[in-house]
């Protein structure tokens, strides 16, 4: 008598209660959702976003150096991508104290290299399907040693931001203002920097080194609009961020899409609807009255 009740959750749970690769995807899913949306929202209020794309592209190089020593190896790619990413951040980081480049500018610069020969040495093997898989990521191929890489960098994530929280809001209002009254202005800049690349390195596992900044800045971007104080917005960006993978691939296995892509679609898609609906969205502040103090 219990089991037509029980039809509806099963349709909708079951290839999560079915299958270990989803239960592994959905693991690996809500450990990034945990530490690259509260990164995100960091990039947005620094306006560095664009930034966060750059250097998603400039760890495939690494990534792919990995992949040449010892293929599709979770351990080379990962090493290889964190190196390839921290070596862009000091080169830029070089360039821009010692020449009239910007940092904007030295970093578009780089991370145009990096892609160009991490593309390079992918193709050199002759296989686009290796490519493709480096690019856009394979959140299906997940196991248990990727999920819990995922979650150390999740763990890493909360701590260093509990840690530099302060510095790293201070930055965000006035660079200029923690400089001039704190040594840990470095120290809150390049370590930002490295968490950024650590957690498009992890990122890439699942969604490519081309997608993995859309989980970073997507749910960045939709909680933006819910809410104003900044520890509501770094909890809920993980919260969006979790909403719209566990909804992305639910969509994936149902509607046999890819998964990464169908993931950031979910994503956008969470975006849209704060856009219009949110309090600080398009439709609330155009059709509602909007208050005004009185002297």
């Amino acid at each position: 008598m219990d089991a037509p009740l029980h039809t509806p959750l099963m349709q909708w749970l079951g290839p999560f209660a079915e299958f270990a690769f989803m239960q592994y995807a959905l693991a690996g899913l809500l450990a990034l959702s945990l530490s690259a949306p509260p990164v995100g929202v960091f990039l947005m209020l620094r306006r560095m976003s664009l930034t966060g794309d750059a250097m998603a592209h400039a760890i495939l190089p690494g990534a792919a150096l990995g992949y040449l020593v010892a293929g599709l190896s979770l351990g080379a790619m990962t090493l290889g991508g964190l190196a390839a990413g921290l070596l862009v951040v000091a080169l830029s980081g070089v360039v821009t104290r010692t020449t009239v480049l910007r940092e904007d500018t030295a970093l578009a610069a780089f991370y145009l290299l990096s892609l160009a020969v991490g593309v390079v040495i992918i193709s050199s093997q002759g296989r686009s399907v290796d490519l493709l898989h480096v690019l856009f990521g394979s959140v299906l191929a997940l196991d248990g040693t990727a999920v819990q890489f995922l979650w150390g960098v999740a763990a890493v994530t909360v701590a260093v931001l509990l840690l530099l929280y302060r510095p790293l809001v201070l930055e965000c209002l006035d660079p200029g203002f923690l400089r001039s009254v704190s040594r840990l202005s470095p120290v809150a800049h390049h370590g930002f920097l490295a968490l950024m690349v650590l957690n498009l390195v992890a990122g890439f596992q699942a969604l490519g080194t081309l997608l993995a900044v859309g989980l970073m800045i997507l749910p960045a971007a939709a909680a933006r609009f819910w809410v104003r104080e900044l520890r509501q917005m770094l909890a809920l960006s993980s919260a969006f961020g979790a909403l719209g993978s566990v909804a992305g691939l639910w969509l994936s296995w149902r509607l046999d899409l890819p998964t990464g892509p169908t993931i950031v679609l979910a994503l956008g898609a969470l975006l849209g609807a704060s856009l219009l609906a949110a309090p600080r969205g398009v439709l609330r502040e155009r059709l509602l009255p909007v208050r005004h103090l009185r002297a």
